[in-house]
């Protein structure tokens, strides 16, 4: 991406090394400041008429919340985090990743305040990290639970389905959120997105050509040459005072002159 080229030799400077690992830390000191009870997950939220009532911290320590409230599962997500932000900035490039996540981040604070009454976590934020991973390296096996292998692409295939499920019956809130969400993902990867498209349709093209060519035919033209495979609904005759009963297509058959006179 030209544009993301300049803004990085512009803006490099700004980048935050390590952003997952600050990510993470944060989320651990807010699990703890809620499990003692010294501050609910509800203030971490993002509402954006809280917000303008004043509550400015908002804006940035909704992206802190731990998406699960269960110790186990909490560090189980975090290990996952880890992984693949950790694996997203090592392809991409500190810059590039921290780019990634702005995205996101600043389109769900267009959100919340458009939708001032939304709650805004940043479940979507974590969501587009995981299926950026997936795309960029689909045959990772991720073992569930630590016992159970599956590949990383079916995951995400899964959060796919489970996406176009909210797209049809969720309010209309969350599917502008939704939407919102996944813009970061289809920046970074929606033209090599339709490009695959393009060549899966020629290489589809070319092997329904390939698999015609090698096709044996049963009627074939000797004037024009063209087959039953060729054209499954052209009909075809054999004239009888042609040496082997040559074939003709419908269209010649009538105007043809013997190619092949019977001695």
């Amino acid at each position: 991406m030209k544009l993301l080229d300049r803004f990085e030799k512009r803006f490099f400077r700004f980048a935050i090394p390590n952003l997952t690992i600050i990510l993470i830390i944060g989320q651990i000191v807010v699990f703890t400041m809620n499990y003692m009870k010294i501050i609910p997950l509800d203030a971490f939220i993002l509402i954006g008429s809280k917000v303008l009532e004043g509550q400015y911290w908002r804006v940035l320590t909704f992206l802190f919340i731990p998406i699960p409230t269960d110790l186990f599962f909490a560090a189980f997500t975090w290990y996952i985090y880890y992984l693949y932000g950790s694996a997203l900035e090592s392809e991409w490039g500190t810059f590039n990743y921290n780019f990634y996540i702005l995205i996101s981040y600043l389109l769900s604070l267009v959100i919340a305040f458009v939708f001032p009454n939304s709650y805004i976590t940043n479940a979507y934020l974590f969501t587009t990290v995981f299926l950026a991973f997936a795309y960029l390296f689909p045959d990772f096996v991720l073992y569930i639970f630590f016992i159970l292998p599956l590949k990383i692409k079916w995951l995400a295939l899964f959060v796919w389905l489970g996406y176009g499920y909210v797209l049809i019956t969720a309010p209309f809130v969350n599917k502008i959120l939704l939407l919102v969400s996944i813009a970061n993902f289809l920046l970074f990867f929606g033209s090599d997105i339709i490009l695959k498209i393009k060549y899966g349709q020629k290489n589809m093209h070319r092997d329904i050509d390939r698999i015609k060519k090698k096709k044996e035919y049963f009627h074939k033209c000797i004037v024009c040459g063209i087959t039953d495979i060729d054209n499954p609904n052209m009909e075809f005759r054999y004239c009888s005072k042609c040496e082997e009963l040559a074939c003709y297509c419908k269209d010649h058959i009538n105007s043809h002159e013997c190619i092949v006179k019977k001695k």
